[in-house]
This record gives structure tokens, C-alpha cells and sequence, in this order.
């Protein structure tokens, strides 16, 4: 049965590692028959949240910007695929900012259930991207419908593009495969 598949790209390099990943899941996810949109932050004006919650009254926030249209592509999306860089040991700053100015999805009748997050780091230690990882779970909480599904996670990748022929990438390929 066919998905809609949202995939956000929050790296602002361009040939970043972490787009690569969502890159490679997008396509296994397109092979297996699933609608698929990608979507990059890099060129996209996205505002902080204001902390107002004036989107919880009004389904939507009161900063007209970017991360509007973005937050609607992921109310409708039944699998949305986060890609990020690792920055000291943590998502990228402009992921945080969009699951923030996310807030009013929160309470509304969403589709999506299952979350992935793809990751991309210089170190190549166990547990890089925990960090990442355990900030993105504390916003699926937020969404008793919602699930982590999974996660791939590039180590010692520093340089845009160093990520080609990392095992990382396979992975991701299979994991968008079996959405």
C-alpha cells in the first residue's frame, strides 16, 4: 500500500552528507511504490518561534513564512524522514527551529505515524547522534499516533560528499525501501 512520504533535508551545505542520506531513502522509498517529497531548508526562510501559542487557536502560526507550507506537508504526510547533521552532538539548529514552528500540528488530526531520522556526523563514535535522536523523540511524544521507526546514523563523514560509499547509505537505501 502506497505512502505519502515527506523527507526534510535541514542541512543548509550544499552536497551535504546528511542529504545524501535522505537522498538514498527518498529512492527506496520511490521503488517501492510510495509518493515521495523532498524537501530542503537550505533555501527556505524560517522564523523562531515566538512562544505565543496563538497557532494552538488558529491550526496555524502567525509567522508568515516557509515553515507555514512545510508544516502542512507534514500534517498530510503519513512517514516523515528527518535528515540532519550533527553538531555537537545534536540536530542541526534549523531542524530544531522547524519542529519547533511545528507547534500546531499539536492537537490536530495528523496523518503521520512514522518518523525516521537520518543522520550525519565527523565523529565516529557509538552514540554521536543520541542526543539527536532523543530531542526528536521528545517532539514525537508530543503525538500519540506517532512512532519513531527507525534511524541511520554516518559516522566520520566531515567534508561535503565524503559520505560516498559509506555502509550508512545502503542502510538508509533498504530503510526507505521498506517503508
Amino acid at each position: 500500500m502506497s505512502k505519502k512520504v515527506l523527507v526534510i533535508s535541514t542541512s543548509l551545505r550544499s552536497n551535504s552528507n546528511s542529504e545524501e542520506l535522505a537522498d538514498v531513502f527518498a529512492e527506496g522509498a520511490k521503488e517501492a511504490g510510495n509518493q515521495v517529497e523532498k524537501i530542503s531548508l537550505r533555501d527556505k526562510n524560517i522564523g523562531f518561534c515566538k512562544g505565543c501559542l496563538a497557532c494552538l487557536k488558529a491550526g496555524k502560526c502567525v509567522i508568515r513564512d516557509d515553515a507555514l507550507e512545510i508544516t502542512q506537508k507534514m500534517h498530510d504526510a503519513e512517514v516523515i524522514v528527518f535528515a540532519t547533521p550533527i553538531y555537537y552532538y545534536e540536530m542541526s539548529g534549523q531542524m530544531k527551529t522547524m519542529l519547533d514552528r511545528a507547534n500546531s500540528l499539536y492537537g490536530s488530526d495528523y496523518c503521520f505515524e512514522d518518523i525516521y531520522m537520518l543522520s550525519a556526523a565527523a565523529e565516529d563514535k557509538e552514540g554521536v547522534d543520541k542526543r539527536a535522536v532523543g530531542g526528536l523523540e521528545g517532539w514525537i511524544a508530543c503525538f500519540e499516533r506517532a512512532r519513531l521507526a527507525g534511524t541511520v546514523f554516518a559516522g566520520g563523514v566531515d567534508g561535503a560528499g565524503e559520505i560516498t560509499g559509506h555502509l550508512a547509505l545502503k542502510s538508509a537505501y533498504e530503510m526507505g525501501k521498506a517503508v
